[in-house]
């Protein structure tokens, strides 16, 4: 899944490519991944791109005061290409999702918005305005906003009783990261997945938040200028545990372990960050703290 830094390489690309360009036509091939009935996606055509904004994992295309929002999910991507596209895919067939031809000042362009897999659950909103958007409206705050520092941070972490896990991929407490990043942060800042958030002493607080801003903000250094089909490359390059179960930790050569959930799965290293416990489990009948 795309999470804060891919969403914020994405959006710089969009803004350099795209700014300026007219919108010439917006064609809707999978009916069920526009959530918005009014206004009418047609009402993009003919205006021109003033900017990309993210908000979280979403991305807002601001089109003369009409925005275009999408939410790229599990499984979603962006597909940009300079001159004219081929043939329109078939309504309901094949991965494509949305079209959008634009006239640029360098030429004809365009992008399509795609999801692979059976589950779909790319979003893509027109809106008058970011915030009509459900998910962005109910969004917490942005970890590397300014004004959002250890305090504002230590208040999050007193009044979440999960485990810190969970409130690093709740968006609605901290907007943008999700799975990937969340064991990447952990790992840094050698705290377990289920630390419970609210029992971190002041150095673990201080670590935590450290980690968090480093981690993030070296990966959108690793994402700044890549196009979209470079940036899942970027993303996997730079994952020390996450996605890396049986490998060597690099921090210390301890085998990185993994826990599987229904639907997902978390990795750690058992030295960096449990004291060398092995967290048991979901499916098995208790954890290992």
């Amino acid at each position: 899944m795309p999470e804060l830094p891919e969403v914020a390489g994405l959006v710089r690309f969009l803004d350099a490519e795209l700014a300026g360009a007219e919108i010439e036509t917006v064609s809707v091939l999978a009916i069920a991944a526009l959530k918005t009935v009014e206004p009418r996606y047609t009402e993009l055509e003919g205006r021109r791109v003033q900017r990309a904004l993210r908000f979280g994992k979403f991305v807002a295309l601001d089109a003369d005061g009409l925005y275009l929002v999408f939410h790229l999910a599990k499984a979603g991507w962006l597909r940009f290409a300079e001159g004219e596209p081929g043939t329109l895919p078939r309504p309901g067939r094949g991965p494509t999702a949305l079209r959008v031809r634009l006239a640029t000042a360098g030429g004809p362009a365009w992008f399509d918005l795609t999801e692979a897999g059976t589950k779909k659950r790319l979003a893509i909103y027109v809106v008058a305005k970011p915030q009509d958007v459900p998910g962005i409206a109910s969004l917490g705050p942005d970890p590397l906003d300014p004004a959002f520092g250890q305090e504002e941070f230590d208040q999050l972490l007193t009044a979440h009783h999960g485990q810190i896990k969970g409130l690093l991929r709740n968006q609605g407490i901290i907007a943008g990261i999700g799975n990937a990043y969340s064991d990447e942060i952990l790992h840094a800042a050698r705290l377990s997945p289920f630390a419970l958030a609210n029992g971190l002493k002041d150095e673990e607080r201080r670590r935590l938040f450290q980690s968090l801003r480093e981690v993030l903000g070296t990966a959108i250094e690793a994402a700044a200028g890549k196009p979209p089909n470079s940036l899942k490359d970027a993303k996997r390059s730079g994952m020390r545990v996450h996605g890396r179960t049986g490998e060597s930790c690099p921090v210390c050569g301890d085998t990185v372990r993994e826990v599987s959930f229904a639907d997902t799965s978390l990795q750690y290293c058992p030295t960096c960050q449990t004291s060398g416990r092995l967290l048991a489990d979901r499916r098995t009948s208790r954890f290992l703290k």
